[in-house]
């Protein structure tokens, strides 16, 4: 009988123990991240380089958009794409490097490193590399010129809460090459050293802006993965841990998650896009103003990468 008995709350301990874990471990999906909803774009390109109707996909609520306006997240969507329509010199021309992808009775999103090239007049060849990248954030359309893209894209969303990790479900198709190419359209393809990498990006920072408007930040919460090898097949519930405050003596520290390691850039109170000036790590316990999220199928910034990298993403979720 003591036997049972003790075999009895024993179970029962368990049963509690698991209800207060999942208790614990909340989940929270972020706002169109199961990847279900798309706006498709017809876009149609200038006659001068071949006149083409091209379709461009973003993450919100399931429409269509005919013309070439300019792009404004729709429907509480967060997300913004990198795939974008320029007007340079009033000749239109897109790039599409993020696509949906049927996932058994859903969709996931494909992100893609390709050579986006075009001829003008059906004569000159202009060939850049062009990155696939999903974020929380909004890009100002149209692009304007080559220069400086980092500046025509507004980095993160508000955000003042403290989750214990990100979890989502990816697959990944790394290129075999050990380099990657520079390729900016302007000029001759270079070879840049080192291998490319896909890359998921969580940065949680406590932004602030001067009298002067300029935007500074210290960093609360750092989540980065990379990835360098091609999956089987589908991770799903991948979960990465959020690591908060100074974390240089932390063992899982990188390089790559230094402070400042790329220029991000954001509106301003004045509705200027200035660079985010992260300048340190914030104090333990500080809660944070913003939230930087991130993937992208390769690291090295505009016009460096390795054609043929791709990133699938699916059913991204914050837990507590």
């Amino acid at each position: 009988m003591e036997m049972k008995w003790k075999l009895r709350c024993l179970g029962l301990l368990i049963i509690v123990n698991c209800q207060l874990s999942i208790v614990h471990c909340q989940r929270h999906p972020v706002p169109f991240g199961d990847m279900d909803h798309w706006v498709v774009r017809e876009i149609h390109e200038s006659g001068i380089i071949g006149g083409n109707t091209k379709l461009l996909y973003e993450l919100g609520p399931s429409d269509t958009i005919v013309g070439n306006t300019a792009f404004r997240n729709r429907g509480g969507s967060p997300w913004a794409t990198s795939n974008v329509m320029a007007k340079v010199a009033g000749v239109v021309k897109t790039n599409t490097s993020v696509f949906p992808e049927r996932r058994g009775d859903g969709w996931c999103a494909r992100m893609e490193t390709r050579m986006e090239g075009m001829k003008v007049l059906g004569l000159v060849d202009i060939e850049v590399i062009a990155a696939g990248s999903i974020f929380l954030g909004e890009v100002h359309e149209p692009i304007r010129g080559t220069r400086n893209p980092q500046a025509m894209l507004r980095s993160g969303v508000p955000f003042t809460q403290k989750p214990k990790a990100l979890r989502f479900d990816y697959k990944v198709k790394a290129a075999p090459e050990k380099h990657r190419v520079r390729s900016t359209g302007f000029s001759r393809k270079s070879t840049v050293a080192g291998q490319d990498s896909l890359a998921v990006i969580l940065l949680l920072q406590k932004r602030w802006e001067d009298a002067a408007g300029n935007v500074y930040s210290k960093r609360v919460g750092t989540m980065v993965r990379r990835y360098t090898e091609s999956t089987p097949g589908w991770v799903n519930g991948a979960t990465c841990p959020i690591l908060y405050g100074d974390i240089t003596s932390s063992p899982e520290y990188r390089p790559y998650m230094r402070i400042q390691v790329e220029e991000r850039y954001t509106s301003n109170s004045k509705g200027k896009s200035v660079p985010i000036q992260e300048v340190g790590w914030a104090e333990p316990g500080e809660t944070p103003t913003h939230m930087v999220l991130q993937f992208t199928s390769s690291h090295g910034g505009a016009y460096v990468g390795s054609p043929g990298n791709t990133l699938w993403i699916d059913n991204v979720e914050l837990v507590y």
